[in-house]
């Protein structure tokens, strides 16, 4: 299983394409950008097969309608944030005087936790809200790493100021699914660089005493 983090849109926000053997992928959270996204599918060969987001403001998607669009893909985010592709209040983008951005409704939604296959790649999903009330995150077992949205960055954690969101259930989020995880696990952030599960349990400093 192959990554690759390809930070897009006004914000830098992290879009992550994940790839199997057979070049299917699967498109985590466009953010904008998409001629970038697009000419590295192009470059590789790949089949993008799905998008998945890990939850729905608007710096993480902002070339939803593009990518979708372009490929004829299913779009998927957890059924708590439904309206939020629609309605510029919810997804925040009324409100950063970067553009209001209104999607067409996801194609389907997460309901639940577990395993699950998306055009023959199968991942662990992880319902870590906090950040906001859908956010999850995507763990990809046998490649070792996880797809964590704006819970868990780089020596910080996502921002809980902002409708929705939720300081106290984003920590239990963190410590019951992220830091559970295997320590050597890769923790690819929805901004910033990558990092490590042990990295975080041991010099996080929102993380003191997990």
């Amino acid at each position: 299983m192959k990554w690759r983090r390809i930070p897009a849109g006004p914000l830098g926000t992290n879009c992550y394409v994940v790839w199997n053997q057979e070049n299917n992928c699967l498109i985590f959270d466009p953010g904008g950008d998409e001629q970038i996204i697009k000419a590295f599918i192009k470059k590789n060969n790949l089949n993008p097969k799905a998008i998945l987001l890990t939850h729905a403001h608007f710096d993480h998607i902002g070339a939803l309608e593009e990518i979708r669009s372009t490929y004829q893909i299913p779009a998927f985010v957890h059924e708590k944030e439904a309206k939020w592709l629609l309605d510029p209040a919810l997804n925040g983008s009324q409100f950063f005087q970067m553009g209001v951005i209104r999607c067409r409704p996801a194609d389907d939604f997460i309901t639940k936790e577990g395993s699950q296959n998306f055009g023959g790649i199968t991942l662990e999903i992880l319902e870590t809200p906090g950040h906001s009330p859908g956010s999850v995150s995507f763990y990809f077992e046998e490649g070792g790493f996880v797809i964590s949205g704006d819970a868990l960055f780089l020596g910080s954690i996502g921002r809980t100021d902002l409708p929705g969101g939720d300081h106290k259930q984003l920590i239990k989020s963190i410590h019951d699914k992220l830091l559970s995880l295997p320590e050597d696990t890769i923790v690819l952030s929805g901004h910033g660089e990558e990092t490590t599960i042990i990295q975080e349990m041991d010099h996080n400093p929102f993380l003191n005493g997990f």
